[in-house]
């Protein structure tokens, strides 16, 4: 298993974030009185329309574009108020960034793109290589670590990219369309695989993203429309069957003064019939991953 630092307390706190680029008559603003509040081990899914300011609103929460106004903390930093030349290291240390076309270098192999990025955190070379290596065998590709981008996959390119985002053992893995390349079953595959890293390791993961296919990986949808969020969905786990349910549309039932929400009304019956059963299983699960 990779070994990580469990992030504690709130991750991130976004307050009343607005962007807005020109002024006067020319003023567009992309991003309006956002707020938003991001626990460890939670997976956040952005979802909107083109032009609705879902790029602008990552670029603030990785510290890559300062907001016109509002906060965003990062584990009690005030990063948007800090210098520029304090941001490089914030961005290195505290975010892993997940892209869409992955973002590997061509003439370095997988470890080697990996290793890098632990190297320029100043992490020897040798023990950088070592932890690449881990993870990257953790990920399913122990076969190819020596192999360079262009003899990659799509789906081994992005469990690269996702090694090269954990590597420094970030609080905050954020992802920029990134399923976009990938076929429908392989891009679920890797946003599950995502999804087992975050809640074992207790990271928050805020993604970006059009594909409606990857919405069970989420624990909340939060829709982003003109620059501001027009709807929120919450998202249960169904403890029959582990499907991933949208709570304002799923079955649910209440047993010993807790609410349970389940895909249909056979698991719901199921579940009444012997709830210690399946709430002992989730529990076996979860003791298992930790």
């Amino acid at each position: 298993m990779i070994k990580v630092s469990h992030v504690q307390g709130e991750t991130l706190q976004i307050d009343h974030v607005t962007k807005s680029y020109g002024s006067g008559a020319t003023e567009v603003t992309a991003v309006r009185n956002v707020s938003l509040t991001v626990n460890p081990g939670e997976i956040v899914l952005i979802m909107g329309p083109s032009g609705s300011g879902k790029t602008t609103l990552l670029s603030m929460l990785g510290a890559l574009l300062k907001p016109t106004e509002g906060t965003i903390q990062l584990n009690g930093t005030m990063i948007s108020t800090l210098a520029e030349n304090r941001l490089p290291d914030i961005r290195l240390k505290q975010f892993g960034f997940i892209f869409q076309d992955f973002n590997l270098l061509s003439a370095l192999t997988a470890l080697e793109n990996v290793a890098i990025v632990a190297e320029l955190a100043g992490t020897k070379s040798g023990v950088a290589r070592r932890k690449a290596a881990s993870i990257l065998n953790e990920l399913g590709l122990s076969e190819r670590l020596n192999f360079p981008p262009e003899k990659l996959s799509g789906g081994e390119k992005q469990r690269v990219a996702i090694a090269r985002a954990l590597v420094n053992d970030p609080g905050l893995i954020l992802a920029d369309e990134p399923t976009a390349n990938l076929d429908s079953k392989i891009g679920h595959e890797i946003m599950r695989l995502l999804r087992n890293i975050a809640k074992e390791q207790g990271r928050s993961v805020i993604i970006v993203s059009h594909d409606q296919r990857i919405k069970d990986i989420a624990d909340r949808i939060l829709w982003l429309e003109d620059g501001e969020f027009k709807e929120t969905v919450t998202m249960a786990i169904d403890p029959v069957c582990g499907m991933a349910v949208e709570r304002e549309k799923a079955v649910s039932a209440e047993w010993e003064g807790q609410v349970f929400y389940f895909c249909a009304r056979g698991c719901r019956d199921e579940f009444l019939k012997e709830p210690k059963k399946f709430l002992l299983t989730a529990s076996e699960e979860s003791s298992k991953k930790t």
